[in-house]
């Protein structure tokens, strides 16, 4: 199941987390978004307990997307030890993805 971040939530629940996250940056106007996000959902559920997984609407969520300077949409961060280890731009398919997740665990 994908978390929902906020601006509120964000350092609690990503940058202080014991376990790998994965954050897609999104936004409800975005096309490739609306590709990407079912494909993020399946791997939170698919790794379970193992990482954390969720969304961040950028619109809702100004903050945290300036922080981490995203400007184009979808974006994907994935965390370790509250540090972004790596970065995906765009829509690609899910073993993409997966493969990335693989190499936090």
């Amino acid at each position: 199941m994908a978390l929902e971040f906020t601006d509120g939530n964000f350092e609690d629940l990503v940058l202080k987390s014991d376990k790998p996250v994965i954050v897609d940056f999104w936004a409800v106007w975005c096309g490739p978004c609306r590709i990407v996000g079912p494909i993020v959902q399946e791997l939170g559920d698919e790794y379970g307990d193992k990482v954390l997984v969720g969304k961040l609407d950028v619109d809702h969520n100004p903050q945290t997307a300036m922080k981490f300077g995203i400007r184009n949409i979808p974006t994907i961060l994935y965390f370790k030890n509250g540090e972004v280890v790596d970065k995906q731009v765009g829509a690609v398919p899910k073993a993409v993805l997966a493969k990335k997740l693989e190499a936090l665990l």
